[in-house]
């Protein structure tokens, strides 16, 4: 069998294994997506994304995102923002949908070469999150060591959003695995620890739900805004500033999160097709 081409790609640090299965769609087990992402034996990434023909009438393609671990997600801005760019340099087009599983995705590339995504409406209801029980989603009666008392937020994946005085004294890597799986988020959640430093900017770091610790999530800065303008902390626009840059995020009046930053293409290459055959 012959070599499988896949591109690797970026969104401020949070890295892709791209697979363009477009023309003939191929099963990727969760063996596969583990082997694939495994920065030792594979090639490496937080997730693999693996593009198909899409199903809505409207959209360019459709963006399945796998996580490290092999699960499935519904949505990943920084993910978006790449096939945007991949997109834009096969077509020439800067306004292009993507199909997700958590719905259509409308990105462009604007003037100055970063791509903006409408991530959808911010969804605060605890059935939409999901949550396991009726809770008060803006208050929610959770704890681990420091951080207690998040915000939860969908933004086609569920987010809980801890605010700290300084993030950087926040043991992300050892309390973000049990607050991933608490029984209260019955998908699991993305966690993050975030800290206002004024109205209109936002300091985050994220453990992402199925990967771990990154260096950005999209979707977790979206939900960090929705937090802080829900809490009465910051506008519906900021700078949002993760481990590997700075996000521009604003939620606008209809509901609407957007989402603006840049993509990057690292390399391109091909591996051994063995590699599909894990597990």
């Amino acid at each position: 069998m012959a070599k499988v081409p896949f591109l690797k790609m970026h969104g401020l640090g949070n890295d892709f294994v791209v697979l363009d299965f477009r023309q003939a769609a191929v099963p990727v087990s969760a063996a596969a997506v583990r082997a694939l992402a495994d920065r030792r034996t594979g090639i490496g990434c937080d997730q693999v994304i693996v593009l198909e023909a899409p199903h809505h009438s409207a959209a360019r393609v459709l963006m399945r995102i796998r996580n490290s671990d092999g699960s499935e997600a519904e949505a990943c801005g920084n993910a978006a923002r790449c096939i945007a760019d991949l997109l834009y340099r096969e077509t020439g087009d800067p306004r292009l949908p993507i199909e997700t599983m958590a719905g259509l995705l409308e990105a462009e590339v604007l003037a100055d070469g970063r791509i903006s995504v409408d991530m959808g409406p911010a969804r605060t209801d605890w059935r939409d999150i999901p949550l396991a029980q009726p809770t008060d989603t803006n208050h929610l009666e959770l704890s681990a060591g420091p951080l207690s008392d998040p915000v939860c937020t969908n933004i086609g994946n569920p987010h809980a959003t801890f605010f700290v005085d300084d993030i950087d004294k926040v043991d992300l890597a050892s309390l973000g695995p049990a607050l991933e799986c608490h029984r209260l988020f019955p998908q699991r959640a993305n966690i993050a620890v975030a800290s206002v430093r004024d109205r209109s900017h936002i300091r985050l770091r994220v453990w992402e739900r199925g990967a771990g610790i990154t260096s950005a999530c999209g979707s977790a800065a979206c939900a960090a805004l929705v937090a802080a303008h829900r809490r009465g902390l910051t506008g519906r626009a900021a700078f949002v500033e993760l481990d590997g840059g700075t996000l521009e995020i604003g939620w606008r009046e209809d509901g609407h999160v957007i989402m603006t930053g840049p993509a990057s293409l690292s390399f391109e290459g091909r591996f051994d097709p063995a590699l599909l055959a894990a597990g």
